[in-house]
């Protein structure tokens, strides 16, 4: 006790004559530095949950929102904001927000092109991952669900002006977003598509397919597909 209380001692008595010259020399202020009046500067409260840029990564729960077509980004700001998307976080975020803005947020991260990290491996069996391929490429006409690839393009990767891709986002956020659908915590503008695709998913389905997307590697081009005049399978209010 006694030894720690000479060593404590001594040190302040090697220290108070640099705080005195501190305290009577303070060091001069810096110069005031100016934060950058960009979007990149301001959506940095995004970044803390959706990665870098928004391209977030393929493990975990956060989607990727940077390449994300800017019609389906502005959909979901908007949904947010109205409380289709229950999220508490995102709706206090948007709340002031004017759709102006929210369409100059959606447009800045629809601007981004970033890579892609590439595919966890799927540790699910290999019929998990077979009935999620056949929901991705084929469908089940028995269940009236429609191949994901007839509404989000043939590579998965979206279609624009307002349908996301499918492709680099966590097994987890998909099964996620369609037991949400299948709940009814998450919605979009009437008719709501998903809404009627995810409640004709069984829960093993909803882990199949997502399982299958979470596994896939990213083609060479990532970019979400031109808009098409085709109809699609089943009548969107915001097509996502």
């Amino acid at each position: 006790m006694f030894a720690f209380l000479r060593r404590t001692a001594t040190l302040l008595a090697l220290l108070l004559p640099a705080w005195s010259a501190l305290a009577a020399d303070p060091a001069p202020k810096s110069a005031a530095h100016t934060v950058p009046d960009t979007m990149a500067q301001r959506m940095l409260a995004c970044t803390v949950c959706h990665g870098e840029q928004g391209r977030a990564t393929n493990a975990g729960y956060f989607p990727r929102i940077a390449g994300k077509p800017a019609g389906y980004l502005y959909n979901q700001l908007v949904h947010f904001r109205a409380g289709r998307r229950n999220n508490v976080g995102m709706a206090s975020l948007l709340d002031s927000l004017s759709d102006d803005y929210l369409r100059e947020i959606a447009a800045h991260f629809a601007s981004l092109d970033l890579p892609y990290p590439p595919p966890l491996r799927s540790d699910a069996p290999a019929a998990v991952l077979q009935r999620g391929e056949a929901l991705a490429l084929r469908g089940d006409k028995a269940r009236d669900v429609p191949a994901c690839v007839a509404c989000h393009g043939q590579a998965l990767t979206g279609v624009n002006p307002a349908i996301p891709g499918l492709l680099g986002l966590p097994r987890d956020y998909l099964i996620g977003q369609l037991g949400a659908w299948q709940t009814g915590l998450r919605r979009a503008s009437a008719p709501d598509c998903m809404g009627h695709v995810a409640q004709r998913l069984s829960g093993g389905d909803v882990t199949a397919v997502a399982s299958w997307l979470a596994s896939q590697p990213l083609p060479a081009n990532t970019h979400p597909a031109p808009a098409t005049a085709q109809p699609l399978p089943l009548r969107c209010g915001s097509e996502g």
